[in-house]
């Protein structure tokens, strides 16, 4: 069953360039300065409980959310997923697509007739959301918080949901085990040795769009031993050639998003504001896929690892020592 695109949006064009900036839109979420933990308990909008028979077809409106789910095994409670749940591959496949996140629809979403609307912080526009609140849908948000504990929060908010909490205790449980463990060995890498990088979101003519901080792509670059070399403001923004030049970074981090060209390895280290870099100069330039990194779900602790395995080849911190010492039981 697929919802039509036309149902969804004005034009085909229009979800298209929604779907392609889903990313930024994420990061650029004023949620990202929320340092609180999450609800104990997950109500709806208006601070009620959840119904009974909420878990029963749910609507997922956000990649993390969804790939929790599936983690879960509660797949069949998912009645439908919107275009940022491209893990794992089968859900934008097996399941109805109401769209990208940031612009729903209400005539599509209603239309299947939900139980529960689980949705990531940022999801809207206000005014669809405000109509399947008069419809009298459910509607649940779960709060964005870009380190260990927001994982563990979001995963026990959708079990709760989804009435998955046992196996979102053993999920978490696992989550944080590799979370610790891989924590406890980025604590070692001296000071002097930490890579400063720059994540490059797009680039388009002569300006950079990087990121800077209390964003998801500074976390993760924090929580692998990495420093972001951009501080001086919040968030995605343009930045000068002379800013690139002057913060010098040692490794440059930039994502792919399916569906969206990413710019060429060589498009990337000759543009003018990072030839002259020891990133460029080194040939250090590292691709992750876009959810992969910057997802905040279950996978983040081997996508730290990987980064990590980028920035400190020698220190063997990465995902193959990681996850088979943990297996072995020799972590700890």
């Amino acid at each position: 069953m697929k919802i039509s695109v036309d149902r969804l949006h004005s034009s085909l064009k229009m979800v298209a360039l929604f779907a392609s900036f889903s990313c930024v839109a994420l990061l650029s979420s004023p949620q990202l300065h929320a340092q609180n933990h999450a609800q104990s308990v997950l109500t709806d909008a208006n601070g009620q409980p959840l119904p009974e028979n909420a878990s029963e077809k749910v609507v997922s409106v956000g990649g993390s959310l969804t790939e929790i789910a599936y983690a879960l095994g509660k797949e069949d409670a998912l009645i439908a997923v919107d275009t940022t749940s491209v893990f794992p591959p089968r859900a934008l496949k097996d399941k109805p697509n109401v769209g990208y996140m940031r612009a729903l629809s209400a005539e599509g979403i209603l239309a299947l007739e939900p139980t529960l609307i689980l949705a990531e912080d940022g999801a809207g526009p206000a005014d669809v959301i405000a109509l399947l609140q008069e419809a009298r849908v459910p509607f649940a948000s779960i709060p964005a918080r870009y380190d260990a504990q927001g994982i563990i929060d979001k995963i026990q908010l959708v079990g709760q949901a989804l009435a998955a909490q046992k196996e979102a205790r053993h999920l978490a449980d696992q989550v944080r085990k590799d979370l610790d463990l891989l924590q406890s060995k980025v604590a070692n890498i001296p000071p002097a040795e930490k890579k400063k990088v720059l994540f490059l979101f797009s680039l388009r003519g002569d300006r950079l769009m990087v990121s800077g901080k209390n964003s998801q792509a500074s976390a993760i670059i924090e929580m692998a031993g990495g420093e972001n070399v951009m501080t001086s403001f919040d968030g995605f923004k343009p930045v000068s050639n002379e800013a690139v030049l002057s913060a010098d970074p040692d490794v440059i981090l930039m994502m792919s998003r399916a569906g969206t060209p990413t710019a060429s390895r060589e498009q990337v280290l000759s543009h003018p504001a990072l030839s002259a870099t020891k990133a460029a100069q080194s040939g250090s330039l590292v691709v992750m896929p876009g959810m992969y990194l910057l997802g905040f779900g279950p996978r983040t602790a081997h996508a730290v690892a990987d980064l990590a395995d980028h920035l400190y080849p020698d220190h063997n911190l990465g995902s193959s020592a990681l996850f088979s010492e943990q297996k072995t039981g020799s972590a700890h």
